[in-house]
């Protein structure tokens, strides 16, 4: 499985964008939000979903693992296909979506191009406790874990909840590099 793509952009067109790893050309469909920020020959990583089917196979690409994880979530909805969930990161930034969704605000997800009121229902009423709330971010033994960091974006990716990727993270040196914490967060110290 292709996890992630680091490179340059060296084409854009309709919701894809070709990245160039060592000479190979890999097609990624993107949101239309990361497609605007992506800039022909300017170097980039994505992470990627490797969607394969019985005719084709696509990548899916994120410019962050937060992105990535709600996506992964949007495709376990009973008629959510990748390209629906990607209309619905397309509709604004990841954390206006993930509120959108733990809100479960329907009418906001029910935006995105080809889903309808009850599927956005459906998405909301399954997935509203599993995303976590972006803009609340428990403070614990007082230092505050950023919903920006890294580490924490890495333990949500791993299956950890918000609240507990952030308990795992409270007591561990923010100057570290972002491996070291994730490496002592799984250890529980």
């Amino acid at each position: 499985m292709i996890a992630q793509l680091r490179g340059k952009i060296v084409e854009k067109y309709d919701s894809s964008i070709i990245i160039d790893v060592n000479g190979v050309g890999y097609e990624v469909l993107v949101s239309s939000l990361d497609y605007d920020d992506a800039l022909l020959e300017k170097d980039v990583k994505f992470y990627t979903y490797h969607h394969v089917r019985e005719q084709s196979e696509e990548l899916f690409g994120f410019s962050s693992l937060s992105a990535k994880k709600v996506f992964m979530l949007l495709i376990t909805v009973q008629g959510v296909g990748p390209k629906a969930a990607m209309a619905i990161l397309s509709i604004a930034d990841i954390e206006s979506v993930r509120s959108a969704i733990a809100g479960s605000d329907a009418s906001f997800i029910a935006k995105a191009n080809g889903v309808g009121k009850k599927t956005a229902e459906r998405i909301t009423l399954d997935l509203h406790d599993k995303v976590g709330l972006p803009n609340v971010v428990p403070k614990i033994n007082s230092q505050v874990v950023t919903k920006e960091d890294d580490a924490l974006e890495a333990l949500m990716a791993l299956g950890y909840s918000l609240s507990d990727a952030s308990k795992a993270l409270s007591d561990i040196d923010p100057n570290l590099s972002t491996e070291e914490r994730v490496t002592r967060a799984l250890k529980g110290n």
